[in-house]
């Protein structure tokens, strides 16, 4: 029961609660009492002091509020990968029988490989189509297997066609990076830098969109971690593995999935994602075309 005279100001069932408000009350000289009721902590004060008394902890609340955690992101539409993923797994098949076959009369390696010193005479294409040679049919199955995988990832949240017109264009974005910042002679072939900019898409378009809880730091930093941990563990293979053409798809790759975080209302429209699904063969037969003609 109340005393006569006083009123209830706050009630919690937490005696530190009470406690603090208890201190900004006496650093006030606003007479106050604590009184307890079957486990609840009842903080009351005069009548007379009650407007102030309100007020004075309004303003203790407002400064000492908690900053607002960023929300989790809602996982956006589910999209069907699969499109993406077969026409992926086609364009390596066909390119693999095509050159194997020698099609057009042409050495498909030699006019399609990563060559540092025709890249920087002006073989801008050859970023593209070394992204479609392999060496072997072990090194074409890796690349499915991975290439397929990651891609689906991607693709479930950011859609078929988006996806792969972005992991080709980081692809060769990368492939012209490390030929950039390698001696002019280095060659290379091989779809593990389209690989490696699928993971690292997913990598940054998870980690910048919030997909997973942000509230601890190794949520926050899961997908990052995670990405980088599968670089390390499936690109760095022998002394034959283009360790710099993987890291820089990753970190292509990476860049464009946040980039994607802010256009993710856009990707939405379906027309988009068909106009981007035709636009990915398109620029790897454009390539082809240029490097056979």
């Amino acid at each position: 029961m109340t005393p006569h005279g006083w009123a209830v100001l706050f009630e919690s069932d937490r005696q530190r609660a009470c406690a603090d408000r208890m201190l900004v009350l006496t650093s006030l000289e606003i007479p106050h009492q604590l009184l307890t009721d079957g486990g609840r902590f009842i903080l009351i004060v005069t009548e007379a002091d009650l407007h102030r008394a309100r007020h004075e902890l309004y303003l203790y609340e407002q400064e000492n509020r908690p900053p607002a955690r960023p929300g989790v992101a809602m996982l956006p539409a589910q999209y069907d990968p699969w499109p993406g993923v077969i026409a992926y797994l086609l364009v390596l098949i066909a390119t693999a029988w095509l050159a194997g076959e020698q099609a057009f009369d042409s050495d498909w390696l030699t006019a399609g490989r990563v060559d540092g010193a025709m890249i920087r005479d002006g073989q801008w294409w050859r970023v593209f189509t070394a992204l479609t040679l392999h060496k072997d049919i072990g090194h074409l199955l890796g690349n499915m297997g991975f290439g397929a995988f990651f891609g689906f990832l991607a693709a479930r949240v950011i859609g078929s066609g988006v996806t792969w017109l972005t992991v080709v264009i980081a692809a060769g974005l990368a492939n012209g990076l490390n030929t950039w910042l390698l001696v002019a002679s280095h060659r290379s072939i091989g779809a593990s830098t389209a690989v490696f900019a699928a993971l690292g898409l997913v990598a940054g378009f998870v980690w910048r969109g919030r997909l997973m809880a942000q509230d601890r730091w190794p949520y926050r930093l899961g997908p990052i971690i995670g990405g980088i941990a599968l670089l390390a563990y499936t690109g760095t293979g022998d002394e034959s593995t283009d360790i710099g053409a993987h890291l820089a798809g990753f970190v292509c790759g990476f860049g464009s999935g946040i980039v994607l975080t802010h256009l993710s209302r856009v990707f939405r429209d379906g027309r988009l994602q068909m106009l981007c699904g035709i636009a990915a063969p398109a620029l790897l037969i454009g390539a082809w075309w240029l490097a056979l003609r």
